[in-house]
């Protein structure tokens, strides 16, 4: 639902009509809106997470980079929707939200561990490299990029770019 006609189209009500049942058999399982867009931010954060696992898994360095940022990629572009999901939390505190993210930022964290990074400059080097690829893929689901030159390249040039940075993220941390 979420990919067909975007984040604001799950309501009670599609849900319900998708599923095939009455509204009100919905609260069985949800309270309300709010906790069925936590539930769906939740599940599919923790698909991201799993995607983005099984891509960087046996791989490190820039393999490991290349790999995962692919993989975010193909999967904001494939669901668009569902991505966007992932960057809207209605509740930080829910354990599900939690452990999803958790999850995503741990595989984040071990894609970059080849760079040498723990503590503090691995946290930053996982926003650093997430804000770069969440501007990208949302400029492109968006169809932010109207000039005819090709994207695929640019993409690969972030790709770079952002190893450039890791591999030197001593003089870029200063």
């Amino acid at each position: 639902l979420v990919d067909q006609q975007g984040r604001g189209a799950l309501t009670l009500a599609a849900v319900a009509k998708r599923t095939g049942v009455a509204t009100p058999s919905l609260y069985k399982h949800v309270s309300s809106l709010e906790s069925l867009r936590q539930k769906v931010s939740a599940r599919v954060t923790g698909e991201l997470a799993h995607v983005l696992t099984t891509a960087v898994a046996g791989r490190s360095g820039q393999d490991a980079l290349r790999w995962v940022a692919h993989a975010y990629r193909d999967y904001a572009l494939a669901h668009p929707g569902r991505y966007s999901m992932t960057q809207h939390v209605p509740d930080a505190q829910d354990p599900e939200h939690l452990a999803a993210g958790e999850q995503a930022v741990n595989v984040m964290v071990a894609a970059l561990r080849g760079y040498g990074l723990d503590g503090d400059d691995a946290i930053d080097a996982t926003r650093v490299t997430r804000s770069a690829l969440h501007g990208f893929v949302s400029l492109q689901v968006d169809d932010g990029f109207g000039l005819p030159q090709d994207v695929g390249r640019s993409f690969e040039r972030l790709i770079s770019a952002l190893h450039v940075s890791l591999s030197n993220w001593d003089q870029v941390a200063r």
